[in-house]
C-alpha cells in the first residue's frame, strides 16, 4: 500500500542546509527512511515552501519511518508532530472519470531532440555516430515548458483545463516557480560536471481522462529526475470560484 508523508525541515539546521543546497542529498536521507534496504520501490518526493515552513512531501509504497530525518534536519523536540504519513489508498480511489482536481507538480521539462543548439562535447560524439539517436534536453522557454506538462497530462490520462485571458482559450496553469538548479553528486566540487537541471513547479486545473493512466502517473511519477525531487504529482479539491 502506498504513503504519503510530509516532513518538515528546520532551514537553520546543518544537515538540512545541505539537504536545500544538494538534491542528492536529500534523497538519500529519504531513502533512509524505509527499511528494506538497498531500496528497490519507486520513491516521489518534493520540496515544499508553505507560508510559515518548510517541508518534503514524500509518495512511497511501503511504510516509512522519518525519526532520522527529524533528528537531523528538523525540530526533534518539538511539542506538534514533525512527520506525517497517510495512506494514499484513499486519494487512488477518488480517481475517477470526469472529476477535477486541483494539481500541483514540480517537473523536470526535457525532450529529445537530433539538432540541440549548444550541443555538450559528450553530445557532439553522440550525435556523430552511425545512426544516432536524439539527446535529451531541457526545455527552457516558459511556452515550451507548458506545452510539454499539457501533452505528459495528456498521455497520463489527464486533460488540462482551460482558461480565457482577453478572449483566448489558454490552459488553467500557473508557473509558481522556475530555477536552474546545479550541484555536483557528491556534495563538493570535483573534476566531474555539475548536474544541472530546469525546475518548474505548475499549478493549475485538471480533468481525469483515463482513471488507470492517472493513478498510475501518481504512483511512477511525471518526467524525469524523479530522484532530485521532480515528477511527483499531487492532487486537491479545486477551490470555489469567488463571484465577482
Amino acid at each position: 500500500m502506498p504513503y504519503l508523508s510530509r516532513i518538515r525541515l528546520n532551514p537553520l539546521r546543518t544537515k538540512a542546509q545541505r539537504m536545500l543546497r544538494n538534491p542528492q542529498v536529500l534523497h538519500a536521507a529519504i531513502l533512509g527512511g524505509l527499511s528494506r534496504q538497498p531500496v528497490d520501490e519507486r520513491v516521489l518526493w518534493r520540496l515544499e515552501n508553505y507560508q510559515h515552513h518548510l517541508a518534503v512531501l514524500v509518495l512511497t509504497q511501503s511504510t516509512p519511518s522519518w525519526e532520522h530525518l527529524v533528528e537531523q534536519a528538523g525540530w526533534s523536540a518539538a511539542d506538534e508532530p514533525q512527520a506525517l504519513t497517510k495512506p494514499y489508498e484513499p486519494l487512488l480511489d477518488q480517481i475517477q472519470r470526469g472529476r477535477t482536481f486541483a494539481f500541483r507538480l514540480k517537473a523536470n521539462p526535457t525532450g529529445a531532440t537530433k539538432k540541440p543548439e549548444r550541443p555538450s562535447e559528450a553530445q557532439s560524439l553522440r550525435l556523430a555516430a552511425n545512426r544516432p539517436r536524439g539527446i535529451r534536453v531541457a526545455h527552457r522557454k516558459l511556452p515550451d515548458q507548458i506545452n510539454w506538462l499539457v501533452e505528459r497530462l495528456n498521455r497520463s490520462g489527464c486533460a488540462v483545463l482551460s482558461d480565457t485571458v482577453d478572449g483566448n482559450d489558454v490552459p488553467a496553469v500557473r508557473v509558481t516557480d522556475r530555477e536552474r538548479l546545479r550541484f555536483h553528486k557528491n556534495d563538493h566540487r570535483t573534476p566531474a560536471p555539475p548536474v544541472v537541471l530546469e525546475s518548474v513547479t505548475f499549478d493549475g486545473l485538471l480533468r481525469v481522462d483515463d482513471p488507470t493512466l492517472a493513478r498510475n502517473a501518481l504512483l511512477a511519477g511525471i518526467g524525469t529526475a524523479k530522484a532530485y525531487g521532480f515528477g511527483l504529482l499531487t492532487l486537491a479539491p479545486p477551490q470555489p470560484t469567488e463571484a465577482p
